[in-house]
């Protein structure tokens, strides 16, 4: 008697993920939207251009962004590395500067992040509502983590305790951008360690 064999089992196919092609699709977004800013400029750049761009329907891009100037801003953070975040703090405030500084400029010798970032710094200077949102959205929340850092450092005794945060925050960025800006010589490591000395010489009590 011939024995019986058991059906071979189908594969069971999975169903796409949906947080997956989301994922995708706003990637698509932001990659299409880095694009455009570098090709065209903001005020040139619309929705349906990036949607086209990305493959994608511009309900897609309403979904997460309420404008063009939010994807673009969160095309920038996420050039600079996210949103931000606290500066180290190991108690060894030049070496925590050094740290942060270093982590800028490698990101400014970047092609993409420089091509980007240039784009976005010419908008800035004839854009009053851009330059707001910049501002408010960026470019303070940034400036707040160090100014959080130097305060810290203003009560451990590190900096004089009527040390201007604000302008200490200028005094340690400014010369960075200026160089970047201008392009006056190349960003360092080295010119990092020697602008933290410096500032910090005229910070100290």
């Amino acid at each position: 008697m011939a024995e019986s064999t058991a059906p071979e089992s189908t594969p069971t196919r999975r169903s796409p993920d949906p947080r997956r092609r989301s994922e995708r699709a706003r990637t698509a977004i932001l990659d299409a939207a880095a694009a455009l800013m570098g090709e065209v400029g903001f005020s040139r750049m619309t929705m349906e251009g990036i949607a086209a761009r990305a493959g994608v329907g511009k309900q897609t891009i309403y979904r997460w962004w309420p404008s063009k100037a939010a994807v673009v801003l969160e095309v920038f953070q996420r050039e600079a590395g996210g949103e931000a975040e606290p500066l180290p703090d190991t108690g060894d405030l030049a070496a925590d500067l050094r740290t942060v500084l270093r982590a800028t400029v490698d990101e400014y010798n970047t092609p993409e992040t420089d091509r980007i970032s240039r784009a976005f710094t010419a908008e800035v200077q004839h854009d009053e509502d851009f330059a707001r949102s910049v501002t408010e959205d960026l470019l303070r929340p940034h400036m707040s983590a160090y100014k959080d850092r130097l305060r810290s450092a203003r009560e451990a005794g590190e900096i004089s305790p009527d040390a201007d945060l604000d302008v200490a925050v200028e005094l340690l960025t400014g010369p960075l951008h200026h160089r970047w800006l201008l392009r006056t010589a190349p960003l360092t490591h080295d010119y990092v360690d020697v602008l933290v000395d410096m500032a910090l010489r005229a910070l100290r009590p």
